[in-house]
């Protein structure tokens, strides 16, 4: 009877062969590409300073170039979406771009900085209106009938996550203007690096957390 009870506890704990597991939800890190996406985006970046600091420009362009394909062929390889590996050599592509018509190596982060402006004043701007553009992306994604704005509790966490984007937005410009204008370009690859992804991660947390509650209170 003893055996027969432990066998059959042993089999409820043991997953049985060819059955199906219940699905693992990604982690915020997994949605955001993961620890390769950080290197993703860190890479090219590196090659470029690394390579102005002992090459000519037009080299320096070169190498940056070779570097994303390489890391978008890699990337293909490892079965990511063509659109997903493509887009960040796009990046690169429009980056060296602008560097190649300026003849400037700073104006590889130019890009960057202005669209952290615009971020800024998207969602800063949101927060004054009253219409914090987190809580209309959470409406948005979820049928775009709720009443998101009339539960005070709601409108008030998507107030704090719009406002920790922006800041995180508004942080990016402010310093990065101003290593472009002191003409820093190793100082714009390392606040490039230092204030992306891992930045990035503390907003989206916040939003993930703004997202939770309203779907709590509100439903889906």
């Amino acid at each position: 009877m003893t055996d027969r009870t432990e066998t059959t506890e042993t089999d409820l704990r043991e997953p049985v062969p060819g059955a199906e597991q219940p699905a693992t939800s990604p982690t915020l890190l997994d949605q955001m590409g993961g620890p390769m996406g950080f290197v993703y985006s860190t890479v090219p970046v590196i090659a470029f300073v690394a390579a102005d600091a002992v090459l000519p420009l037009p080299a320096t362009i070169g190498v940056s170039i070779a570097v994303g394909l390489a890391l978008t062929v890699f990337r293909l390889l490892r079965g990511e979406r063509f659109s997903a590996a493509i887009g960040g050599l796009l990046g690169l592509g429009v980056a060296v771009g602008i560097v190649l018509w300026t003849g400037s190596a700073k104006d590889f982060f130019v890009i960057g900085i202005w669209a952290a402006l615009a971020g800024f004043v998207l969602t800063f701007g949101s927060v004054l209106v009253r219409r914090p553009l987190t809580g209309a992306i959470w409406n948005l994604t979820h049928g775009g009938q709720h009443a998101w704005r009339d539960d005070t509790a709601v409108l008030r966490a998507h107030d704090v996550a719009t406002l920790a984007a922006a800041a995180v937005f508004g942080a990016r410009f402010v310093v990065n203007e101003w290593l472009y204008l002191a003409d820093s370009t190793n100082g714009l690859a390392v606040a490039k690096i230092v204030m992306g992804t891992p930045m990035t991660v503390l907003a989206a947390l916040v939003v993930v957390w703004a997202f939770r509650r309203t779907t709590k209170r509100l439903g889906g």
